[in-house]
């Protein structure tokens, strides 16, 4: 009979734990540009906010706060020659 090791993994660390979180926070900014992106593209595209926000399941007015200032900052960047 072949008797099995419960071969159990090492806890995490503290270090791991940070670790992870800093690839968890890579992943936040990755995600926060991709969506800005889009949300910059679909405006170019003359989608409204409201179609914006039901595609991100916010409110009209939480995607407008959250990308007007910088979407006025971006054509306010390209008009420059």
């Amino acid at each position: 009979m072949i008797s099995t090791v419960n071969a159990r993994e090492p806890e995490p660390t503290g270090a791991d734990h940070l670790k992870a979180l800093r690839g968890v926070a890579d992943a936040r900014r990755q995600l926060d540009e991709r969506e800005y992106f889009h949300v910059m593209q679909a405006r170019a595209a003359r989608v409204s906010w409201e179609g914006i926000a039901a595609a991100l399941g916010v409110s009209r007015q939480a995607v407008h706060r959250r990308f007007r200032g910088r979407a006025a900052g971006d054509a306010a960047l390209s008009r420059k020659p």
